[in-house]
């Protein structure tokens, strides 16, 4: 099955109100929304795709965040999957009620595939990384975390990125300096309701 390459506006906008349909049929019916390639409008998405969806209060606070960042499935199914866990499966948050809804703003991020960030020392890392257009993942053994590229936002500086990152992953704030992380970079598109 091929990968998603790129994305346009109207498929953008498809995404973001299947993602709101899937969450509204969760918390309505306990299952996932059933829908068939056959009902999807834009071949595009029916394409191995890696999506987050990520939920945010009207005050803008962040309320959920669930995603992929390899391809696995076709792209609309994974933003079903992800709206579903981002509502109501992310650790971090109690579930979203359905009273909730109303206040609450969508935002799907379609990734682009990762790829690796070659470095010879943590002095030379920083300058691997475009600050507000790459999101990274990083991986030590079994730890593991990736700040999507909206994350700059909060922590601007590439030494902040970093050390909240591997503290994400459950990794001393300044491990990223060890120069043993395997860093891999992407970048995002982002739609919104």
């Amino acid at each position: 099955m091929e990968v998603i390459s790129s994305i346009s506006k109207e498929e953008g906008d498809f995404l973001v109100k299947l993602a709101r349909k899937a969450i509204e049929y969760y918390l309505t019916y306990r299952k996932v929304l059933p829908v068939r390639p056959e009902d999807i409008p834009y071949d595009n998405l029916k394409k191995l795709g890696a999506s987050f969806v990520t939920l945010e209060t009207k005050y803008g606070d962040l309320r959920g965040c669930i995603g992929s960042i390899i391809p696995h499935r076709p792209l609309y199914e994974d933003v079903i999957h992800n709206a579903i866990s981002a509502a109501v499966s992310d650790p971090r948050f109690n579930p979203v009620s359905p009273n909730e809804l109303d206040f609450i703003k969508v935002k799907v991020s379609v990734l682009t595939y990762p790829e690796k960030v070659e470095y010879e020392d943590w002095r030379d890392l920083p300058s691997k990384i475009e600050p507000f257009k790459d999101g990274l993942i990083i991986k030590y053994k079994n730890f593991s975390a990736t700040f999507l590229p909206e994350v700059w936002e909060k922590l601007p500086s590439k030494e902040e990125f970093l050390t909240h990152l591997c503290l994400k992953a459950g990794l001393p704030a300044d491990f990223w300096k060890t120069g043993l992380l395997e860093v891999y970079k992407y970048r995002t598109i982002t739609f919104s309701e």
